[in-house]
Formats: C-alpha cells, structure tokens, sequence
C-alpha cells in the first residue's frame, strides 16, 4: 500500500501552483506574502505515508520534499481530502486547526497567512 501516496488529489493541486506562481497573480502573491510553507499530506492519517511539498512564496517555487533553505515559517499536516477542502474553499482552515484536522509547526503568525487564496482558483477538478 506504499505505492498510494503516489496518487494524492493534492498533487494536481500543487502542480498548478507550480504554474500559477509563474503568472502575474502569482507573482503578488509571492510579493504579498513572503513565507516558506511546507506542507505534509497525509492520504488517510496525518503522520502515515506523508507526502512533503514546500511552498515557496519568497522565491515563488514549488517542489516535492522538505525546505532546504534552513526552517520553513510553517509546517502544516492534513489528511489529503482536507487539504483539497481548504484550499477549495470548503473548509475554513482556522476553524480546521481548531477541531485539530491540521496539524501546525513553527510560526502562528506567518500561518495565520495561509489562505486558500495563495492557490489558483481550479477549473473544475
């Protein structure tokens, strides 16, 4: 069962990302928000089969695997589906902190700025 971390729905989201920090938008984004996020998605548990991406948005990057630039401002751990709901819009990521579906390391502050506005709007996925 190793293998089924390999097909997240996460991972299409990302790799948009990857494309959209490329774009005009995504540049304001980086501008605006400056931060280093690394995320842990988790296909059933946060903790078992995590798939490592960090988000760069000093640099504009996305890449598969841990920060290599020292510490990210924040670690954030989710369960594949509600990283899918966050970043959708369907679930307000502070109340999910709150009801304990994500899991946050290191800054509040600079995870406060995590919103599902840093993603693109997906056409329909």
């Amino acid at each position: 069962m190793a293998s089924e971390s390999a097909n997240l729905k996460s991972d299409a989201i990302l790799d948009q990302m990857k494309h959209h920090l490329s774009t005009e938008a995504g540049k304001e984004i980086v501008k605006k928000t400056g931060l280093v996020y690394e995320f842990h998605i988790a296909p059933e548990k946060i903790g078992d089969n995590e798939v490592i991406y960090t988000v760069d948005l000093k640099k504009g990057k996305v890449t598969k695997g841990p920060y290599e630039g020292g510490k990210p401002d924040a670690t954030f751990s989710f369960k594949d589906d509600d990283f899918v709901n966050i970043v959708l819009g369907k679930m307000n990521p502070q109340l999910a902190f709150m009801r304990g579906t994500i899991k946050i390391k290191g800054s509040l502050s600079a995870a406060q700025k995590f919103s599902p506005n840093i993603f693109p709007k997906p056409a329909k996925m």
